[in-house]
C-alpha cells in the first residue's frame, strides 16, 4: 500500500508528526525555565529558552579553506573555478556547495568521490590554521554556565564538523545535541535542520534562537519560526535582512539579546 508521500513530503510529514507527539505534549505541562522575556515594540513577547548555532562563519571561519579545497579538487579534474562561484551555495551543505558549482560549469560531479577528496584536502590545509571566531567559545560556555540548552546544527557533513570542532578546541560535548548535514534530507534554506534541533532540545521553535551568518541559514531560521541573530561577515546586513539581531561576532552580542537569554550585559559584566 502506498502512503502517497515521497521524498521531501515524507520527510516534512515525519518531522511534523514527531514534533506534535514529543514537543507539544511536553509544552502543555512546562514549568518556568531559565530565560528572559523578549521585548518588541514595548510589548512582552516570548522567552528565548534555547540557542542553536550554525558552525561555519559563526564558531569558526572555515569558508576560505573549504573553498580552497574544492577549487583544488576541481583543478585535479582539469576545471578551474573561482571562490565567488561558491557564494550562492554557502550554508546549503557540501553536496549543493560542490554540486552547484559543478552545474554552473557542466562538470560531471561524482559527489561521493569528489566530496571525499575535497574533505581530504580540507583536513590537510586547515591543520593549525583555523581558530574559533571572537567570542565563540566564551559564548557557548556562558550559556552552559546558566543551563541554557544549546545545539550545533551545521549543514556540513560529519567529517568537516569533527575536523573544525577539534581544531578550535570546542568538543561536541559542549552542546546538548549536535546535528550535521547527513542527519537531514532537506538542507537550508529549508527549516528542517533547525526544527530537528528544537525537537532534540525539547523546545518549541518560537522559544529558540538561531545564530547564523549566511543568507540560506537566516531564511531557514525564519521559516522555522525562530528568532535569529545574524553575524555580519560573509554577507551584508542587507543580505541578511529579516534577522532580529545583528552583530559582528559572538563577542559583540547586543545587550538586548543578552538580557533575553539571562546573561549579564557586556557593559555591566
Amino acid at each position: 500500500m502506498k502512503s502517497g508521500l515521497r521524498g521531501n513530503e515524507f520527510e516534512k510529514a515525519r518531522l511534523l508528526i514527531r514534533y506534535k507527539r514529543e514537543v507539544l505534549s511536553a509544552l502543555r505541562n512546562r514549568k518556568p525555565v531559565i530565560g528572559r522575556s523578549v521585548m518588541k515594540n514595548n510589548k512582552k513577547d516570548s522567552a528565548i529558552l534555547a540557542v542553536i548555532f550554525d558552525m561555519d562563519g559563526v564558531l569558526v571561519d572555515s569558508e576560505p579553506f573549504i573553498a580552497e579545497a574544492a577549487m583544488r579538487m576541481f583543478s585535479e579534474h582539469g576545471l578551474e573555478v573561482k571562490k565567488e562561484d561558491f557564494l550562492p551555495f554557502v550554508g546549503a551543505g557540501e553536496n549543493r556547495y560542490l554540486g552547484g558549482v559543478a552545474e554552473k560549469y557542466g562538470f560531471p560531479l561524482d559527489i561521493e568521490r569528489d566530496k571525499a577528496r575535497t574533505y581530504q584536502i580540507y583536513a590537510e590545509i586547515v591543520k593549525g590554521r583555523i581558530d574559533p571566531l571572537p567570542g565563540a567559545v566564551e559564548f557557548v560556555k556562558e550559556l552552559r554556565d546558566i543551563s541554557v540548552p544549546a545545539a550545533l546544527a551545521t549543514s556540513a557533513d560529519r567529517t568537516k564538523m569533527e575536523v573544525n570542532l577539534q581544531e578550535i578546541g570546542l568538543p561536541p560535548e559542549s552542546f546538548n545535541t549536535v546535528i550535521n548535514g547527513l542527519d537531514i534530507e532537506r538542507k537550508k534554506p529549508h527549516p528542517d535542520i533547525y526544527l530537528e534541533a528544537a525537537l532534540r532540545l525539547g523546545k518549541a521553535p518560537e522559544y529558540c534562537l538561531v545564530v547564523e551568518d549566511a543568507v540560506n541559514g537566516v531564511k531557514a531560521a525564519l521559516r522555522a519560526g525562530m528568532y535569529c541573530l545574524a553575524l555580519e561577515g560573509s554577507f551584508s546586513r542587507e543580505e541578511l535582512s529579516g534577522a532580529h539581531w545583528f552583530a559582528e561576532n559572538l563577542a559583540a552580542v547586543p545587550d538586548s539579546l543578552r538580557r533575553a537569554l539571562g546573561l549579564p550585559e557586556k557593559s555591566k559584566g
